[in-house]
């Protein structure tokens, strides 16, 4: 993958989640403050815990950051996936953000035809 298509697709990944975040606002599902700076995105959830997620540019990987441990994904066959459990990242992502918030929460990767 070049850098241009991995800064392009981290950050479909980092606008999308912040998408479903004002959906759920919006919905008044739940009240997750969104702070992003470059390719740094904070997730800040009622009770005061947080999921940081980081753009790795030279290794062209996205961190995650939650109460549960930190978390590596690389773009695999058009997913990311954790580079320890091969998982998929908004799988992950709901799953932490769901214990840290206290009720389910589905994030959903973007649509691959907008890639």
């Amino acid at each position: 993958m070049t850098d241009a298509e991995y800064t392009r697709r981290a950050h479909a990944a980092l606008a999308t989640i912040e998408a479903t975040i004002d959906r759920w606002l919006d919905d008044d599902v739940i009240d997750i403050d969104t702070h992003r700076t470059g390719g740094l995105l904070e997730l800040s959830f009622p009770g005061g815990s947080k999921i940081i997620l980081n753009t790795q540019p030279p290794l062209q990987e996205l961190w995650m950051a939650a109460r549960a441990g930190g978390f590596h994904y690389r773009w695999v066959d058009g997913i990311w996936r954790d580079t320890r459990s091969g998982g998929e990242l908004f799988a992950a992502l709901s799953a932490q953000a769901s214990a840290q918030g206290g009720r389910t929460l589905a994030f959903a990767p973007p649509d691959p035809a907008a890639d």
